[in-house]
């Protein structure tokens, strides 16, 4: 398990198990948000079965899946939504951690500046200058 804090209350990983479901509880972590499509994966990955395991953990599951290069804005309204939701911390997952900190970047345009968002991405490999002037445009809808 790769975990990756974005900031002190979301974190990214790539592709979990789950066995991982009861560390990231232990962890202390409420909330766990599945970006990565079915049909990217074996069964056992699927979102059925990880949601099984994150509540067998006490943990509360969203399926929010993120298609490359196939991003929406309802994409970002949930994981949004589901952030705000939740009791605690959250985890969110994708293959590599890569969609999960796009999504959080574009819904957090507005909120945090847009130099501020691309660091923090940046601070764990993921490339996010491209997103740049979509982040300023929302945040401009969102002033």
């Amino acid at each position: 398990m790769d975990l990756r804090p974005i900031t002190d209350t979301y974190t990214v990983a790539p592709q979990l198990e789950p066995a991982d479901m009861a560390a990231i509880a232990a962890s202390g972590v409420t909330t766990v948000i599945c970006n990565r499509p079915d049909a990217e994966i074996p069964a056992q990955l699927q979102a059925a079965a990880m949601q099984e395991a994150a509540e067998a953990a006490g943990l509360s599951f969203v399926f929010n899946p993120v298609i490359g290069g196939q991003l929406t804005m309802d994409n970002v309204e949930e994981q949004r939504d589901a952030i705000d939701a939740a009791d605690g911390p959250v985890v969110a997952y994708c293959a590599s951690g890569n969609r999960s900190t796009i999504v959080w970047a574009l819904g957090m345009a507005g909120e945090l500046p847009a130099d501020e968002i691309i660091s923090r991405g940046e601070t764990w490999g993921y490339q996010l200058e491209w997103l740049r002037p979509q982040l300023e445009a929302l945040a401009a809808r969102a002033d």
